[in-house]
């Protein structure tokens, strides 16, 4: 069944089940991010397309989604493999659909930056760990806490060295499940969903049994 209608050339970027009270961050490919309060995000039907989540600036495009957990950090790493983590009370809480707050420095923010594109962000505590898969299949795994938590308005330092050619494709948890089994959530949780453009979306989980 369809979950969210999307535009042309847009896709879904993630989804998470949520009791719909939860402070969310969404960054983008550029290196800005915003963190607001789901609540903000007004509960729509399936096929809706959703709402402005955060307004993008010309070819930029969302990469991730999390929950902006108080007490954690948030991950993110670019292409080229640098990265770092910043604890989530940087990122000021605004209104959903704002430009936003620099993530990490890149050059698309800073001509000078070494970065290249965000391909990914992760909420996470100090005894995780995470995988960075590169696109020629290289993988390591390395433990959260060995990651230097820095500033937003930052580089942040060299997270997996890569061959010439190759760039990190992804970032997953390597400790613990991403996803929990349908049957253990609550019939009251919702799920926020946001598309490539930015694009937001909650609706009521129990409605897709009722579909």
């Amino acid at each position: 069944i369809k979950a969210i209608t999307l535009e042309d050339n847009d896709e879904l970027v993630e989804a998470r089940l949520t009791p719909g009270v939860l402070h969310m961050i969404i960054a983008t490919k550029y290196g800005l991010a915003v963190k607001f309060d789901e609540r903000d995000v007004r509960i729509m039907g399936r096929t809706a397309s959703g709402v402005r989540g955060i307004r993008l600036k010309k070819n930029d495009c969302v990469i991730g989604m999390e929950v902006a957990k108080e007490d954690a950090t948030l991950l993110t790493i670019t292409e080229n493999g640098n990265g770092k983590r910043t604890k989530m009370e940087e990122y000021r809480l605004i209104k959903r659909g704002g430009k936003g707050v620099i993530n990490i420095l890149t050059k698309h923010l800073k001509p000078s930056s070494k970065n290249s594109n965000v391909i990914g962000i992760k909420t996470v505590m100090d005894d995780d760990e995470v995988m960075f898969i590169s696109q020629k299949g290289v993988i390591i795994r390395t433990p959260v806490s060995g990651i230097s938590t820095i500033g937003r308005n930052t580089q942040g330092v060299r997270l997996m060295k890569l061959k010439e050619g190759d760039k990190v494709s992804i970032i997953v948890y390597a400790n613990r499940l991403e996803v929990r089994p349908m049957k253990q959530m609550s019939s009251a949780m919702t799920a926020m969903l946001v598309s490539e453009k930015a694009l937001a979306k909650n609706w009521l989980s129990k409605e897709d049994e009722e579909a």
